[in-house]
């Protein structure tokens, strides 16, 4: 990995952890807020009541002694997902995609007994996977089946897609595939693929694993620059439409597409992660100031977002809002 001088991260825009803590995390996200994205729960009870497409939820469990019935809850699907509400970082979540008599089959094939499932649920209640170790609640939910135009683009995983929201402004984006290093997650820092977005056409603008440029999926040798995610204007405003959901002024929406129901949002988070700059080869602060310097700002998802795809689109030749 390169290291830049901090006089070469100033010159590209580069917005480091200690200003977006204080200028915006501190500045617009009112801390009482937190709970709204911090419990998955809570933002999909939210989500569903602004009517912003969600996974559907199978179930909840909430008390130990409701875990010798998970069966019964399961009975009629044969794949679906069992989350922490409050985990982070992918941490906890199981996927089934399948059965095998009365076993149950992951995602990587292997077969996994119903006392391995209650014991996993288990350890969810007792917070092993939860922030700062609290008690947890598991969530059930439908399984999402990735869209086709997807294939090759991840490995065992499904990607997703993380936009940040600066005031309803999208600013930002990137596509976050799954690698064999990443073990099937769409996590970063875990090895996963990041695919910066162009804010305009949703097409790949540039791509990194552990920090380096890569042009090809490290698994199954797709060229990434082939990337051009469908939906494109709808993800926008349904992430969009978070800022009105939630009143949090800066977030990061990460949403999925499902090949039936289209766009989905997974869930939001408060403090979003700096490494979307690496894969999009920019920094986020200009556009952070643009949308603070604007004098008018756009009431509806869908204004915002025209504006956006407008004043950010087409980066490659560098940011091309103004300070």
């Amino acid at each position: 990995m390169k290291w830049a001088s901090p006089f070469a991260l100033k010159r590209a825009g580069i917005l480091g952890m200690n200003r977006r803590n204080v200028a915006y995390i501190g500045q617009y996200n009112k801390r009482s807020l937190y709970p709204l994205v911090d419990n998955k729960l809570k933002t999909k009870l939210l989500a569903e009541k602004h009517q912003v497409t969600v996974p559907r939820l199978l179930g909840v469990v909430q008390q130990q002694h409701e875990i010798e019935h998970v069966a019964e809850l399961v009975t009629n699907f044969a794949s679906f997902a069992i989350k922490p509400a409050k985990g982070s970082g992918g941490k906890g979540i199981l996927v089934i995609t399948g059965r095998d008599g009365d076993d149950f089959v992951k995602a990587s094939g292997s077969v996994i007994s119903q006392e391995d499932v209650k014991r996993h649920m288990t350890n969810i209640l007792a917070g092993l996977y939860s922030l700062g170790g609290k008690p947890d609640v598991a969530i059930i939910e439908e399984l999402i089946e990735f869209d086709d135009r997807f294939d090759g683009f991840s490995f065992q995983g499904v990607p997703d897609i993380r936009i940040i929201i600066f005031q309803g402004y999208p600013v930002m984006a990137m596509l976050r595939c799954a690698t064999r290093a990443s073990d099937g997650k769409a996590n970063l820092h875990q090895g996963a693929v990041g695919v910066g977005l162009d804010i305009a056409t949703g097409r790949c603008l540039n791509a990194v694993q552990f920090g380096e440029v890569v042009s090809q999926h490290p698994d199954t040798g797709k060229a990434l620059n082939q990337i051009t995610i469908p939906y494109w204007t709808e993800m926008l405003e349904l992430a969009s439409t978070c800022y009105d959901m939630t009143s949090l002024g800066y977030i990061g929406t990460d949403l999925v597409l499902d090949k039936n129901k289209g766009p989905l949002l997974l869930e939001l988070n408060a403090r979003p992660g700096l490494s979307i700059q690496v894969a999009n080869g920019c920094g986020l602060l200009p556009r952070l100031k643009h949308i603070e310097k604007m004098k008018k700002r756009h009431h509806s998802p869908a204004e915002r977002v025209a504006y956006a795809k407008a004043a950010f689109g087409q980066p490659l030749a560098g940011n091309t809002a103004s300070e």
